[in-house]
């Protein structure tokens, strides 16, 4: 031992133990029969003689107890724990294997056994050492001492574990140390108790124990084939060199996690490993050729054999997945060649692809199938039979199937079913039969396509076939109608003039005037809907046009409902009609108000949406770019989810009778299409119902002059004063209407004009050539037989260059716009209009150079 043996002073004898103190019952029996001995002796004196001595008895006795309860409290006399003087206890102490040692409050040593007196190298009690001064001269050992030594003077305990280097090429050992105080009570906790124990065979097992595992752990890594643990949260919690190297990973940065299985597998081969179904305290061990993916992106067919352990609940633990390189297989065995090659196609084709059994059950099945059956939920429920991979409805038609397959049946119709899951989704199962002999065990290969993107795309282009349908079909309709209510307009006008209103009829010819006006604005919600129908788009700021509507949308809302608006900070323009936006508004406003009757709040919200946060939008359709956002959101009763897609369709209305036209949401769809936005519906029955509109944002293009803000349309038509609608010039006036071409030269012959008639353009040509061209305007129609208006427009404009035209329509220009030659000019009226609009639109075109 390398510890100095010199002391500074003598140490403390080691104390003796005590011999055990015991109680005697014959002591205690010869004082009680002396006792009472002296009692009856005194009896037998009489009582005045045994007075004095009975007196003196009692003295006698009271001196020995008073000193007694002096010599106890000064420390001279105690009671003895027998617990204490319990020879087993000493004996226990004296022999323990650990050496044991007392030391007082100054340090030294006041108890040892025998097993201390032999660690420390004492050769008898008289020899005995404190352990600072047995191992003061070993550097390795002092700061272990020193640490012990502070937790001695403070009554604290302390471990330490320290080698012992040997002497003269002796073998060293380690020693633990122990340090405590005695007790508890104050005079105890100032003595300490010391143990010291040889623990030099358990470091020398636990070193061999080490030496294994680092064999071990040497032989995994460097065996033949590759190993890897999964976490049931699919992190890789360990990798052996072998692989590491194969995948050209880093084992180090392998080992401080964040490589996950999907990393180190290609395709969905990640789904087999986790698709194993769970049997509570069952370890199963599953066969897999996948091909795992290196860290440059290649990838190498590899053979797994995967073991799993599930806990008491069905809990997956960390797996145990052994790795064997089929590279080599590509090139030295071509039959192996074959088997890698197939497998490799079968695990990574797009297709799910399962062989199931009579009963649906599914024998194996490749990386997609697995990965679909993930998807659908239930617990890969349709990883064991893949009936349950499809809605119960639509079951039987895949049993069918399969049963087919089972009898040998070739040239099975696809199925195409619901698949079963939280969400809707479509699957086409198309189903052949197996081998005859391999029957027992596979009934039915079965390949599986999801179809829902298809059918969801499908229903897209069926819907927007339908609405541009029913668009033509309207915008049909109010082309026609227009001329109709053209002619009764004009008409009407014509009446109004003849008569005045004290006539009895005059309230009738008003009658007639408010319903041709309303008919009008159907046929323009019809063309709104076709988006037909013609708009000037002005530059507007939503918060101000909002603003503007407040007062009119909070009377149209009644008093039940409250409004809330909320704008959005610094919005960008648009460039919208006005007119149509506030229609748009205004019939989102009633529809919101009409879904609660009971009342509730209609919040109407806007704000900015870039073109990054348009592109993690979930609306379909909508590019991403810059949009200026409009929300209505009522807590009405919602929209039930079977007629959400109609809501958008012309006289589709769930309201009774009478009570609507059905032509309010598709009124807002055409102007909001038209005007180059989007709109989307969001609601749920009985948690009301949400509009969110995406107007473009409108960019001033470089060197342009602003464009004014549209002005507010009572205000702005409120400050015009009364125009001069008569005039003088030679108009000719095509259109194929026989009776609205004449109400109409009708109307301008009255304001003065000459009117030249025509019912088409053939037959306009030839008049304006008869006139030699002395026309100052036509008024055309666009649509007529023989030669429509932009035909007889180029022919015009080919003679004379500056004459002066307007077309008139019942669809809006822009549908005719683009058969004209570029750098045309042309002013538009757009049908049906009443006679002072044709005067003014006449007057005005008349006198713009």
């Amino acid at each position: 031992m390398s510890a100095e043996t010199h002391n500074e002073f003598q140490p403390e004898p080691a104390a003796v133990p005590e011999p055990a103190r015991r109680g005697s019952i014959i002591l205690v029996l010869l004082v009680a029969a002396a006792l009472v001995g002296i009692a009856v002796a005194l009896m037998t004196l009489g009582r005045v003689h045994a007075q004095p001595y009975i007196l003196g008895l009692l003295a006698v006795l009271a001196m020995v107890g008073l000193f007694n309860l002096f010599a106890f409290a000064a420390g001279i006399i105690r009671f003895a724990d027998r617990n204490a003087d319990n020879p087993i206890i000493s004996r226990i102490a004296d022999h323990a294997f650990d050496g044991l040692a007392v030391t007082d409050p100054r340090g030294h040593v006041v108890y040892s056994n025998a097993a201390y007196l032999t660690l420390t190298g004492a050769t008898g009690p008289q020899d005995v050492r404190p352990v600072e001064r047995v191992f003061i001269g070993n550097p390795d050992v002092s700061e272990a001492v020193f640490r012990l030594l502070k937790a001695a003077r403070e009554g604290k305990r302390q471990q330490e574990e320290v080698r012992i280097a040997g002497q003269d090429g002796a073998q060293g050992r380690w020693l633990r140390m122990r340090v405590r105080p005695l007790g508890d009570a104050k005079r105890a906790a100032k003595y300490a108790v010391w143990s010291i124990a040889d623990i030099t065979r358990d470091r020398e097992r636990q070193e061999d124990v080490f030496q294994e595992l680092q064999h071990a752990i040497e032989y995994l890594d460097h065996a033949p084939c590759g190993f890897f643990s999964v976490s049931p949260s699919g992190e890789i919690v360990y990798v052996n060199a072998t692989l590491a190297n194969w995948l050209d990973h880093d084992l180090a940065e392998i080992g401080s996690g964040g490589l996950k299985l999907t990393d180190i597998v290609s395709g969905d081969g990640a789904s087999l490993l986790t698709s194993i179904v769970p049997v509570p305290g069952e370890v199963k061990t599953e066969v897999f050729d996948i091909d795992l993916r290196m860290r440059n992106g290649r990838t190498m067919p590899v053979r797994l054999y995967h073991k799993l352990a599930f806990g008491a609940d069905g809990a997956p633990g960390a797996s145990r997945t052994l790795a064997i390189s089929r590279a080599r297989d590509e090139h030295s065995d071509p039959q192996r060649a074959a088997e890698v090659r197939f497998m490799r196609f079968f695990d990574h084709t797009p297709m799910a692809i399962a062989t199931v059994d009579r009963g649906g059950n599914v024998v194996r099945a490749n990386a997609r199938f697995a990965k679909l059956a993930q998807s659908l939920g239930s617990e890969g429920a349709a990883s064991k039979s893949i009936f349950r991979a499809v809605n119960p409805r639509d079951r039987a038609l895949l049993v069918a199937a399969i049963n087919q397959a089972a009898e040998g049946q070739g040239d099975i119709a696809p199925v195409e079913v619901m698949l079963d899951g939280a969400r809707e989704r479509w699957g086409q199962f198309f189903v052949t039969a197996v081998e005859e002999e391999e029957r027992e065990t596979e009934a039915a290969i079965v390949y599986l396509l999801e179809t829902t993107e298809r059918r969801a795309l499908e229903n897209q282009i069926n819907q927007s076939q339908k609405m541009e349908m029913v668009g033509q079909l309207a915008g049909g309709i109010a082309h026609d109608f227009n001329n109709v209510l053209s002619a009764i307009m004009m008409a009407n006008d014509f009446l109004l003039n003849a008569h005045k209103p004290t006539d009895p009829s005059f309230q009738d010819i008003m009658q007639i005037k408010q319903n041709a006006t309303r008919a009008a604005t159907l046929v323009r919600q019809l063309l709104a809907f076709s988006r037909r129908q013609t708009l000037r788009p002005q530059v507007l700021d939503l918060g101000d046009a909002l603003s503007d509507l407040t007062m009119l949308l909070r009377r149209l809302i009644g008093e039940k409902v409250k409004l809330d608006l909320v704008h959005g900070r610094d919005l960008w323009s648009v460039k919208v009609d006005v007119s149509q936006f506030e229609q748009v508004i205004v019939n989102l406003a009633v529809n919101a108000r009409d879904a609660m009757p009971e009342g509730g709040t209609l919040t109407v919200k806007t704000g900015n949406v870039t073109a990054e946060e348009a592109a993690q939008l979930s609306y379909k359709g909508m590019p991403a770019a810059d949009y200026v956002r409009i929300d209505m959101i009522d807590t009405g009763t919602g929209i039930p989810a079977d007629i959400i897609d109609k809501i958008f369709e012309p006289f589709f209305s769930t309201k009774e009778v009478g009570k609507g036209t059905g032509l309010g949401l598709s009124t807002v769809y055409g102007i909001v299409k038209q005007t180059g936005g989007f709109v989307y519906v969001d609601s749920e029955a009985g948690k009301g119902t949400g509009f969110h509109i995406f107007l473009p944002r409108h960019r001033l293009e470089p060197g342009a002059q602003p464009e004014p803000q549209a002005a507010n349309g009572a205000a702005a038509e409120a400050a015009k004063p009364k125009p001069d609608l008569t005039g003088q010039g030679t108009i000719l006036l095509v259109e194929d209407e026989d009776g609205l071409r004449s109400l109409n030269a009708r109307g301008l012959r009255s304001r003065g004009y000459s009117v030249i008639e025509a019912a088409n353009g053939v037959e306009a040509i030839e008049a304006l050539a008869e006139k030699d061209g002395a026309v100052d305007l036509v008024v055309s129609d666009v649509v007529m037989p023989e030669m429509d208006g932009p035909t007889m427009l180029k022919e015009m404009r080919a003679k004379n260059p500056s004459l002066k035209i307007i077309f008139v329509s019942g669809y809006a220009e822009d549908a005719f716009e683009k058969s004209l030659p570029e750098n045309q000019q042309f002013a538009f009226l757009p049908k049906p209009f009443t006679l002072a609009q044709l005067v003014a639109a006449v007057k005005e075109t008349m006198t713009v150079s």
